[in-house]
């Protein structure tokens, strides 16, 4: 497979040629999750960038296994809260309800709130719950292998240890060995039973609180969070894989854990690739919940209130499909600021992409096969978007040259270019590559015809609209013809009157 897509690895920190363990087979694994609380804006950022390069991955002719887990259990509150508990166990304890029900309400509007902003499921979606038995497998394997052990029904990792036998731990984060060894990392109320501040729980002793507890060889208990991932990406995508993928937060201790968790179990690195997005800022700051003390309110806000508009946050309600297009104007490894502005200007953007793709699809070829240098700048322009999605998924990049051929297009249809200049070739490629970048890879559709049955209803509706109105026109009926043009704004619906006819956009 011919192409020349380089990807930022975290843990080499710097870009790399992408080279799969089998030619023509991807391996993608994302964290999911923690189905405590409905998913948050700066989670869907994350899962939309790798739904993204899911979706380009394909395109390149790759067939990927994309593997996204659901946390149901062994997440526990904090870091270093002597008190800690699972937070699926303590939501549902104090909601009264069976853990497996909050977990099911939750996992529903993730689900729902992905669909929204158009996102692929993934090839598989584990549930930690679901694969217990596999977990304890790899708990025993590292403790046959001497990298943990077992104090009182929970066992240990032996990070020290670790650290003395192979030198990767802390490579992925950055982190000095020494800093490493000083910081208590856990969270449960049990620290003097490890062996070492560093050490951190595999599997943990169920106390008679906590709803969720399976047995064991070491206890009747429950799997650490780190232990997880490893167990679920190894059973589905193997002992070493393409793609880990997560947001910038897991890189410690989370993704670090895993690959010491994967060397105690199988001594290799799990990993070709390790990728992390960036953070989703609200308003310049970081997104939080707790309230600011001088202002009294949170600087956070829901997917459904964004899409809503109700919240004290925006000045009106945005479509999941202008929040899709305003995350991919950064790239991943960005941050990313969401502000009113910001959501404005890519809402006009969104519009204006949309009006080309139109216009382009409707549009038919004069070429006869000569190719002008229109056509040439065209067929440029056209391998510049790939390059710049090569070039480490590289979004905002390939944008700003579709936006580039939404000028060429725009002008072909006013007459501003000769149409005559594009050969039928290079005139059919635009149309492919363009429609194939804004739907198949940026994942983005026309809000609008979505909305109905079938993506020709919305079309066939407007155009027997435009066709009373044409005919209200023809008799002079100005009254009629304003009425529906007036009330189709009301709907943001804009029709345009040309000499070849009258077309209509969503929007200004």
């Amino acid at each position: 497979m011919e192409h020349e897509l380089k990807i930022y690895n975290s843990l080499s920190r710097q870009k790399e040629p992408f080279e799969p363990l089998h030619e023509g087979y991807v391996g993608l694994y994302v964290c999911g999750p923690t189905v405590y609380s409905d998913v948050h804006l700066g989670n869907c950022r994350t899962f939309v960038s790798f739904d993204v390069i899911y979706r380009y991955l394909t395109y390149l002719g790759y067939k990927v296994r994309y593997v996204r887990n659901i946390t149901d259990v062994g997440h526990l509150e904090g870091d270093t809260d002597s008190d800690a508990e699972d937070k699926i166990s303590k939501k549902a304890r104090l909601e009264q309800l069976e853990p497996m029900e909050l977990v099911q309400r939750h996992t529903r509007s993730f689900h729902h709130i992905l669909g929204m902003l158009n996102t692929l499921s993934p090839s598989i979606e584990p549930t930690a719950t679901g694969h217990i038995v596999e977990q304890i497998q790899m708990v025993q394997e590292i403790l046959d292998n001497g990298y943990a052990y077992v104090k009182n029904g929970s066992v240990y990792f032996n990070t020290p240890k670790f650290i003395k036998d192979h030198g990767v731990y802390g490579k992925l984060s950055g982190k000095r060995v020494d800093d490493l060894l000083s910081e208590t990392r856990d969270d449960l109320k049990n620290q003097d039973e490890k062996n070492d501040p560093s050490d951190f729980a595999i599997w943990i002793k169920a106390d008679e609180r906590h709803l969720m507890r399976w047995p064991s060889p070491w206890s009747v208990g429950f799997p650490g969070w780190h232990l997880e991932c490893s167990a679920m990406s190894t059973k589905y995508l193997g002992k070493q894989f393409d793609i880990h993928g997560g947001g910038m937060d897991l890189q410690f201790p989370h993704h670090e854990n895993e690959i010491a968790q994967n060397y105690g179990a199988c001594g290799c690195m799990p990993v070709r690739y390790w990728m992390h997005g960036n953070m989703l800022l609200l308003n310049g700051k970081k997104m939080s919940k707790t309230p600011d003390p001088e202002t009294g309110k949170s600087n956070s806000i829901t997917p459904v209130e964004l899409f809503s508009g109700e919240n004290e946050i925006f000045s009106k309600p945005y479509s999941p499909m202008v929040v899709r297009f305003f995350m991919l104007q950064s790239h991943y490894r960005s941050t990313l600021d969401l502000t009113d502005d910001a959501l404005l200007a890519a809402e006009k953007g969104f519009r204006r992409l949309m009006e080309a793709n139109k216009a382009l699809q409707g549009m038919a070829s004069a070429g006869k096969g000569q190719e002008g240098p229109l056509g040439k700048e065209i067929q440029k322009l056209i391998g510049q978007i790939h390059e710049e999605m090569n070039d480490d998924f590289n979004t905002p990049r390939a944008l700003a040259v579709l936006f580039d051929l939404v000028t060429k297009i725009n002008s072909l249809k006013d007459g501003h270019l000769p149409m005559d200049q594009i050969s039928e070739e290079t005139f059919n490629r635009l149309k492919h590559t363009f429609r194939n970048f804004i739907y198949d890879i940026f994942g983005l559709k026309d809000e609008l015809e979505a909305g109905a049955e079938g993506n020709g209803l919305a079309e066939g509706l407007m155009q027997l609209i435009i066709d009373i109105r044409q005919q209200a026109r023809a008799s002079k009926d100005w009254a009629t013809s304003d009425k529906i043009r007036d009330a189709l704004k009301e709907l943001d619906i804009v029709l345009k009157d040309s000499k070849e006819g009258t077309s209509w956009v969503k929007g200004q």
